[in-house]
């Protein structure tokens, strides 16, 4: 049953240098963003070395952006943070019972859907998305005008999901969405570029999601603490009745209790959960470890 579930999340990142470093400034984005069905109980990030000099603020998609910057030498940077979270299921119509993609998006193109302008940001080419009759093609094999939009999300969810391998080793971070596309191979990270990128070839405002899955042991088996991994999805808009909903192309489903969203953007480059830059070091290593434990039977 899809119940709602509070969640104690941590995710570790540690870097290790081979040498000093003497000066680094950081970005963050690991703070849970709170909406109609994500409630953010609590909040900590734990920084060592401590540093003298952080801030935090809210960007321009609603996200919290935590910024530090060390000026000592250190051979070691630790960036913990802990969340206590409760995601609320929401109800979701049948797939047939939504306006229609064609509906959607002429409500968008004449400004008749009342959040026109804060959706609009979303339907536009962004760093990592660009619009494209091959995308647009694609989507078309399974999307129609008539179709009802959730359903049409549903179709081109288990499109990708059935088209593409995931491979953990045919791309990275830094691979273009194109890339992905034509190799149709990749991760979540891949998966999710494509989905937004199809969607708004078509003129359907969508987002990406990063945020946690929660992942269930086999039979028998114990969870293992640290073994879960950061996650990504899209998040499309489906009208004014309907609102932003959620997909997951990777595990072909809708999104429910299981998914954690912890930021939105218009591509990954918007939500990276630690990017900086610093002085020396040499041959830095890094590790990353992430633990979602359900804090008690769902109520």
């Amino acid at each position: 049953m899809n119940l709602t579930v509070r969640y104690k999340v941590t995710h570790n990142t540690t870097y290790q240098y081979s040498s000093p470093v003497s000066v680094c400034h950081n970005v963050v984005i690991l703070a849970p963003q709170a909406t109609a069905f994500l409630q953010v109980n609590d909040y900590r990030l734990l920084i060592r070395p401590n540093p003298e000099i952080r801030d935090r603020r809210c960007d321009s998609f609603g996200n919290w952006v935590d910024r530090f910057s060390l000026e000592e030498h250190h051979s070691q940077l630790s960036i913990s943070s802990v969340s206590h979270v409760t995601v609320v299921p929401r109800t979701i119509p049948a797939l047939e019972d939504s306006p229609s993609f064609a509906e959607v998006r002429s409500r968008l193109k004449q400004r008749t859907d009342p959040n026109w302008l804060d959706v609009a940001v979303y339907r536009f080419d962004s760093p990592r998305i660009e619009r494209s009759s091959a995308y647009a093609e694609f989507a078309a094999a399974v999307i129609s005008d008539n179709q009802p939009v959730l359903s049409a999300m549903a179709a081109l969810t288990h499109l990708i999901h059935t088209e593409f391998e995931y491979d953990r080793n045919a791309t990275d971070v830094n691979t273009p969405t194109d890339t992905a596309f034509s190799s149709r191979s990749g991760v979540c990270q891949d998966f999710a570029h494509v989905a937004v990128t199809c969607l708004r070839s078509l003129q359907i405002p969508a987002r990406y999601v990063s945020g946690y899955l929660r992942t269930v042991p086999a039979e028998g088996k114990e969870r293992l603490v640290g073994a879960d991994q950061s996650h990504a999805w899209v998040s499309v808009w489906c009208g004014d009745s309907l609102g932003w909903v959620e997909f997951d192309p990777t595990n072909d489903c809708l999104c429910g209790t299981d998914h954690i969203p912890i930021a939105y953007g218009r591509d990954y480059g918007d939500v990276v959960p630690i990017k900086g830059m610093f002085l020396g070091g040499g041959e830095p290593l890094m590790s990353v470890s992430v633990d979602v434990a359900p804090l008690a039977v769902p109520i």
